[in-house]
């Protein structure tokens, strides 16, 4: 194969770990194996900074950059270091999810800490320092990312109530479960991404990235292969170059060995 990724963009839930957080040894195996051909890897995820920190030590990596919060957090892996932040007034969006989903649980990240929360998460769920605040304390300034939770809908409920709720003047994406993420206009995994190339002097054609999530598309569209796992949304695998196997098949393996 003539191409080859200069940099390997890879979300982590349901592609580098599974719903149980456990990576095979399959899929570290093939990460490092890309490292040592050349190819810088970069987690795009989700996740904050301490669960960014959480799969590289179960990778055993501790240098680089990593995109986290969807891309609204940019940093060093060592020392920590903030290296681009977009942030945002999150008061009115929140105020329009709470008059819909007045039960919902509000989260807001503490930057390289953890999440302050209107009240406690399903256990497992973010990483870090948890600390509970009144919710108008929460968006009192601006932040950059809200997590709405709502374990009473289910997935479809969600979805249909998202919907009717006119967010347009704010980025968002819906998790698989009733989970909606907050976060600044123009801000994706994608955008997060594109600073990293600016910084490295990578194009994103020499790109690839690979997810699973809807919050995974713009990544997926940018980067020059993109590729989605097995266990994706249609939506997902319809923006995708490829599709490899799912999380339980490690997907994500069987694409880094395309180019070992």
């Amino acid at each position: 194969m003539s191409w080859f990724p200069k940099l390997v963009a890879l979300d982590v839930d349901g592609t580098i770990v599974d719903g149980e957080n456990l990576m095979t040894t399959a899929v570290g195996t093939a990460i490092h194996a890309m490292r040592e051909r050349g190819s810088e890897i970069v987690i795009a995820t989700g996740r904050s900074a301490p669960g960014v920190y959480d799969v590289l030590h179960k990778l055993a990596i501790d240098d680089g950059i990593a995109v986290s919060s969807n891309g609204s957090v940019v940093f060093d892996v060592d020392p920590f270091r903030v290296r681009h932040l977009v942030t945002f007034d999150a008061r009115e969006a929140v105020a329009r999810v709470l008059k819909t989903m007045p039960d919902a649980i509000v989260a807001v990240e503490d930057v390289g800490v953890g999440y302050r929360v209107s009240q406690p998460f399903p256990a497992g769920e973010i990483n870090g320092t948890i600390v509970v605040e009144e919710i108008d304390d929460l968006v009192r300034e601006p932040v950059s990312r809200v997590i709405i939770r709502s374990p009473e809908h289910d997935s479809e409920e969600f979805h249909a109530l998202v919907a009717d709720l006119g967010l347009d003047d704010t980025n968002y994406f819906i998790g698989y479960s009733s989970w909606l993420d907050l976060a600044p206009v123009g801000v994706s995994k994608a955008s997060g991404l594109d600073y990293v190339c600016q910084a490295r002097g990578i194009s994103p054609a020499d790109v690839l990235a690979v997810g699973d999530g809807r919050n995974d598309i713009e990544m997926l569209q940018w980067a020059g292969r993109g590729v989605a796992m097995g266990q994706a949304p249609e939506e997902v695998t319809s923006v995708a170059d490829a599709v490899t196997g799912s999380i339980e098949e490690d997907g994500l393996a069987a694409e880094l060995a395309r180019y070992l």
